[in-house]
C-alpha cells in the first residue's frame, strides 16, 4: 500500500526556505491546533504545523518504500537553507508501524512550518523552515498559542485483555521460553481512554515534554508519547543509538529508589534481558560503521517514575556507506529491545499471545532530513489518539525468571506517562 498527497517526482518540486529567527519561547508552545506535530528533548527539536506533503505506505517493505519517496521528494526540491544545522532546511517527521502485517498505515509527513532549537557550536540557535509549492512563502509570526482545553469525561476501560487475561499470557511466555528456542519475548498491553469531546494533543503533548525533559517528546499524525529509548541517530557521519531494557518502578523515597537501582543493576533477569536487546543493536549497526563503541555493562537511567538498564551504542560511519538513516532503522526494526529474540520467532510469539495490533507503538518516530541524517525513536511511552478515543500501551520484555504480576505492575507503571498527561 502507498498513497501520497504529494506524489515525487512531480511537477511541483517543493520550495523551502530556512531563515534564522529570534527565541521565540518554548517550541511546544507555539504549536497551533493545524497538524500539529513534534519532537522535542529538554527544550530542543522540532515542532510543526500544516501539511506540504505526505505519504502513508504499509507491508513489510514499508520503510524502504518511506525512503525511496522521500530520496525523491529530496531530489525534486528547491532548498534554501540560511541556518544549516541539523534538522534545518527540508525536514519529514515519520511514524511507522510495529508489525509488517499492522492494518494501520506509516506515514511521513513534510510540514508547511517546521521550527527548530539546537544548541550547536556552544550557542543556541532558533530557526523556521517554510514549505510550499509555489513561490517561498513568507516566515510566520512565531508567538506561544492559547493553552488547549483539557479532555472532558475522561474514563478508563480495558483494551484487547484485562491485566488477569494478560497475566496468564505473560506465563504462557515464560513456558514457551523453557521449552523451545525462544530466549526472550516482549509482550504488549493497551488501555483505552475515552472522552466525551474529541481530545486536543496539545493537552498531553505540553504536560509530557514538562514532565518528562530528559525523554523525547513527539507527536505525529495522532502518535503522542514521551520515549526515553533513541532507535537511531545519524548526524554528519556518527550514529547512536540508546538501548533499555530492564526496568523497575521507583518509589518516590530517594534513599529506597538508589537501593532499588543497586538491585537492578545486579539483576540477572534484567541483565539478560538487556543483553538481548545491545547484541541486536550492535549486530545491525556493525555493518556501517569504521569503529563501534559498545560499553560493557548497562548503567541506570534514572526517569521520574521508572528506572531502566540503558546502553549507548555509538559508532562512526564507515566513509564508503551512505546508508541513510531510515534504511539504518529498517535495519534496526525490530531489537530485541521490543520484539525479543530469536526476532522471528518472538514476533510469531507476539502475533499470537498479544491478541492485539500494536499499530505504531513500538515502531520508529522522529525525523529525517533531505542528506540522509536525522533521529528516530522507539515509539514508547505512547498513546493513539482518535478523536475521543485515546490507546495507550505497554510492554515488558520476557525472560526466563519473570513473573507474571511483577510484569503485569511494570506495564502499570509504564502507562502512568500518558495517564498522568491526560489527566486534569
Amino acid at each position: 500500500m502507498t498513497t501520497a498527497a504529494y506524489d515525487a517526482p512531480g511537477p511541483q518540486p517543493l520550495v523551502v526556505r530556512t531563515v534564522a529567527v529570534p527565541d521565540p519561547g518554548d517550541l511546544v508552545d507555539l504549536l497551533p491546533g493545524d497538524a500539529p506535530l513534534a519532537w522535542v528533548r529538554r527544550g530542543e527539536g522540532l515542532v510543526g504545523w500544516g501539511v506540504a506533503a505526505r505519504t502513508e505506505v504499509g507491508g513489510p517493505d514499508r520503510i524502504e518504500q518511506a525512503a525511496g519517496w522521500w530520496a525523491a521528494v529530496a531530489r525534486a526540491a528547491l532548498v534554501r537553507d540560511e541556518v544549516r544545522v541539523p534538522g534545518s532546511g527540508l525536514v519529514a517527521l515519520a511514524a511507522f508501524t510495529f508489525a509488517d502485517s499492522s492494518a494501520e498505515s506509516s506515514v511521513l509527513v513534510v510540514p508547511r512550518v517546521l521550527v527548530g532549537h539546537r544548541v550547536h557550536a556552544g550557542r543556541p540557535v532558533w530557526w523556521v523552515t517554510t514549505v510550499s509549492t509555489g513561490g517561498v512563502p513568507p516566515s510566520p509570526v512565531l508567538r506561544p498559542q492559547p493553552a488547549p482545553p483539557a479532555p472532558v469525561g475522561l474514563r478508563y476501560a480495558d483494551g484487547a485483555m484485562s491485566g488477569a487475561q494478560w497475566e496468564l499470557q505473560v506465563d504462557e511466555a515464560v513456558a514457551r521460553i523453557g521449552a523451545t528456542r525462544l530466549e526472550k519475548v516482549v509482550l504488549a498491553r493497551d488501555l483505552m481512554a475515552l472522552t466525551e469531546e474529541p481530545l486536543d494533543v496539545r493537552w498531553p503533548l505540553r504536560r509530557l515534554a514538562a514532565t518528562y525533559p530528559g525523554c523525547w517528546t513527539y507527536h505525529v499524525d495522532g502518535l503522542v508519547g514521551a520515549t526515553p529509548e533513541l532507535l537511531v541517530r545519524r548526524e554528519r557521519g556518527l550514529l547512536t543509538s540508546r538501548v533499555l531494557a530492564g526496568t523497575i518502578r521507583r518509589t518516590g523515597d530517594d534513599e529506597h529508589d538508589l537501593a532499588l537501582a543497586a538491585a537492578l543493576a545486579r539483576s540477572s533477569k534484567d541483565l539478560e534481558e538487556h543483553e538481548y536487546a545491545v547484541r541486536s543493536v550492535a549486530q545491525a549497526l556493525e555493518p556501517h560503521c569504521a569503529s563501534m563503541n559498545v560499553a560493557e555493562s548497562p548503567y541506570v537511567l534514572h526517569l521520574p517514575n521508572v528506572m531502566h538498564l540503558a546502553s549507548d551504542v555509538t559508532g562512526v560511519v564507515d566513509t564508503r556507506d551512505a546508508t541513510a538513516v531510515l534504511d539504518l532503522a529498517a535495519a534496526l526494526h525490530p531489537s530485541a529491545a521490543v520484539g525479543g529474540t530469536p526476532t522471528g520467532l518472538a514476533l510469531d510469539t507476539i502475533a499470537e499471545l498479544e491478541r492485539m495490533d500494536r499499530g505504531r507503538y513500538a515502531g520508529p518516530v522522529g525525523w529525517v532530513d533531505a542528506t540522509g541524517d536525522g533521529e528516530l525513536g522507539i515509539a514508547l511511552r505512547c498513546a493513539s489518539v482518535a478523536d475521543s478515543r485515546v490507546r495507550l500501551f505497554a510492554g515488558c520484555g520476557i525472560v526466563a525468571g519473570s513473573d507474571a504480576a511483577a510484569e503485569l505492575a511494570e506495564a502499570q507503571a509504564k502507562l502512568v506517562p500518558v495517564r498522568d498527561a491526560l489527566g486534569c
